[in-house]
C-alpha cells in the first residue's frame, strides 16, 4: 500500500462574479491552508497509470482546465468557467487525475468541498452522446439532492446552439420517488437518457420491471454512501445494484460522502464484497479538520419546557439573515397519542411570536413531494428565511445563503451533527463566520462534548 500526501493550495478568486452562481455544493469553498491536509491511499502496490509518479503533473495543475482539458469536452469546461470558477479544490486536484485514469474511488471530504463537480466531470469525460444507452448512473438518498444534482448536470451538459445542430446532446433523467415515474417509463422505452440520477427505490423499480437496462453503464456514483448503507430500507437494494444489476469489471465505481465512519473497514468491504475493483483509491481530504473553520459553535442549556422561548430569544438576539432550525422526528408514542408533530408546533409558535422574519417554511419527510419542492423553491427565491426541518434537510439540501443553524433537538449521532452543521458555511470565497447553536438540557451536555471530541471543534456556552 502506498500513500501520497500533499499540501493544499489556496484557491484564488473566481474570474468574475456570476449573476446566478452555481450551487456551492457542486463547486468548492475557499479553505484555510494552514489547517487542511489530504491523502490518497492506493490499495495495491502494482505500478500502473494512476500511480503517484504518473499523476504528479496533474496534481500540480493550477486550474481545472489544465486537469480536465485532455478528458472533458470543451463546452463543459466553458460552462464551468462561465460560472466564474477555475481553481480546483483539494478533492478535485487529488481525485480527478485518478478518476480520469479509470480508477474506482472513494471521495471523502468536507461538505461543500466539490465532490459532486469532480464526479460530474468524470462522467462527461467518458460518455458518448451518439449512443442511445444509459452510460452513467448517480444514486442519491433523497429527492432533494437528486433534484439539485440533475439541475447542475443539465446546466453543464447544455451545448451552444451551433453544436446542438451538429451533434446529439446529452440527456439527463431524474428518477426520483414521486408521480413523474409513469411519464419516465415512456421516455425510457422511446430513447434511454445518457445520465440517470435516481433514488435507489425508483432505480431498482425500473430495473426489476426491465424498463431500464445497465449493460452499457460506464460509471456508477453512490452519493452520501454512508447514509445509504446505514438505511435498512436502502441497503439490500444498494447491494443488489452493486453486485447483481451491473458488473464491477464493466464500470467505474465512485462512492462519495463527507462522513465515512471506519473508512478503512469500508475500503476493505468494497474489495471483499466486490463493490469495487481491488485497486480502489481512498481520497481523504482534510481528516484533521472534518468541518469548515468558518463555523462558530455554541450551546445554550435550558429546561425542556423552555426550549421554544429559548429559541425565540436566540433568534431575536442573532437576527439571522437566513437559517435552518433542525427538529427531531416525532416519536411513535407521540403519534399514537395524537399529538401534533414537533415541527408543526414550532412553525406555528414562530409565526405567531417571531416578528423578525415573515418567511418561515417547513420541510419534513411526511410532506408530499410537491409540498417539499414548493418549500425549497420559496426559500431559494431570495430574501431572509427560516426553514424548520427534520434531518431530511441535512443531506443534500444546498442553501448557500444560510448563515445560522439551530439544533432545536440535538442530533442523534456525530455524523448527523457534521451534516447539519455542513448546511452553512457553504458560500465560496467568503470569510464570513457562520453559527451553529445547540439548545440542550443539562443531561445532554456530555453528548455534545463527545461530538466536539470526535469532530475536533470547540463549543462555547452562551448565557441568555
Amino acid at each position: 500500500m502506498a500513500t501520497l500526501s500533499s499540501t493544499h493550495i489556496l484557491p484564488l478568486s473566481p474570474i468574475s462574479t456570476p449573476k446566478k452562481p452555481i450551487s456551492s455544493r457542486f463547486l468548492f469553498r475557499s479553505q484555510n491552508p494552514k489547517t487542511l491536509s489530504s491523502s490518497v491511499t492506493f490499495t495495491n502496490s502494482k505500478p500502473n497509470a494512476s500511480s503517484p509518479s504518473s499523476v504528479s503533473i496533474e496534481l500540480h495543475a493550477s486550474t481545472l482546465r489544465e486537469i480536465c482539458q485532455a478528458h472533458v469536452p470543451e463546452h463543459v469546461l466553458r460552462r464551468v468557467e462561465e460560472v466564474g470558477y477555475v481553481r480546483p479544490t483539494d478533492v478535485q486536484k487529488q481525485a480527478l487525475p485518478l478518476l480520469f485514469s479509470g480508477r474506482d474511488c472513494i471521495l471523502h471530504a468536507q461538505t461543500g468541498s466539490g465532490k459532486t463537480l469532480a464526479y460530474l466531470l468524470l462522467i462527461f469525460s467518458v460518455i458518448n452522446t451518439q449512443r442511445s444507452t444509459v452510460q452513467a448512473v448517480i444514486v442519491v438518498p433523497t429527492r432533494e439532492l437528486g433534484t439539485q444534482v440533475t439541475r447542475v448536470a443539465r446546466m453543464l451538459s447544455a451545448r451552444p446552439m451551433e453544436l446542438e445542430l451538429e451533434q446529439k446532446s446529452c440527456t439527463v433523467m431524474a428518477l426520483l420517488d414521486g408521480g413523474m415515474l409513469k411519464r419516465h417509463k415512456s421516455w425510457l422505452k422511446a430513447e434511454p437518457p445518457t445520465i440517470v440520477v435516481a433514488t435507489i427505490k425508483s432505480l431498482c423499480q425500473m430495473l426489476e420491471k426491465k424498463i431500464l437496462k445497465l449493460e452499457s453503464m460506464k460509471v456508477l456514483i453512490i452519493d452520501e454512501v454512508d447514509f445509504m448503507f446505514n438505511s435498512s430500507k436502502e441497503v439490500s437494494s444498494l447491494r443488489k445494484l452493486l453486485t447483481s444489476y451491473s458488473s464491477l469489471h464493466n464500470r467505474q465505481t465512485i462512492f462519495a460522502s463527507a462522513s465515512i465512519p471506519q473508512h478503512n473497514r469500508f475500503v476493505h468491504d468494497c474489495i471483499q464484497q466486490k463493490w469495487t475493483k481491488s485497486d480502489v483509491v481512498h481520497v481523504h481530504v482534510n481528516p484533521i479538520q472534518p468541518m469548515p473553520s468558518c463555523l462558530h459553535h455554541r450551546f445554550v442549556i435550558c429546561g425542556k419546557n423552555k426550549r421554544h422561548q429559548t429559541l425565540l430569544s436566540l433568534l431575536q438576539s442573532d437576527a439571522p439573515e437566513s437559517g435552518i432550525i433542525f427538529v427531531g422526528e416525532q416519536s411513535e408514542k407521540s403519534k399514537k397519542a395524537g399529538n401534533a408533530p414537533p415541527t408543526t408546533s414550532l412553525v406555528d409558535f414562530l409565526r405567531t411570536s417571531y416578528v423578525g422574519c415573515s418567511d418561515i417554511h417547513l420541510l419534513e419527510e411526511d410532506m408530499n413531494f410537491n409540498s417539499r419542492a414548493a418549500s425549497l423553491s420559496e426559500v431559494r427565491q431570495g430574501g431572509s428565511y427560516l426553514l424548520v426541518a427534520t434531518d431530511i434537510a441535512a443531506r443534500g439540501v444546498d442553501l448557500p445563503e444560510t448563515t445560522h443553524i439551530y439544533n432545536f433537538d440535538l442530533p442523534r449521532t456525530v455524523v448527523d451533527y457534521l451534516h447539519r452543521a455542513g448546511r452553512t458555511g457553504r458560500k465560496p470565497f467568503s470569510d464570513k463566520k457562520c453559527t451553529v447553536t445547540n439548545i440542550l438540557m443539562s443531561e445532554e451536555r456530555f453528548v455534545l462534548q463527545r461530538y466536539e471530541n470526535e469532530l475536533l471543534f470547540n463549543c462555547e456556552e452562551l448565557i441568555l
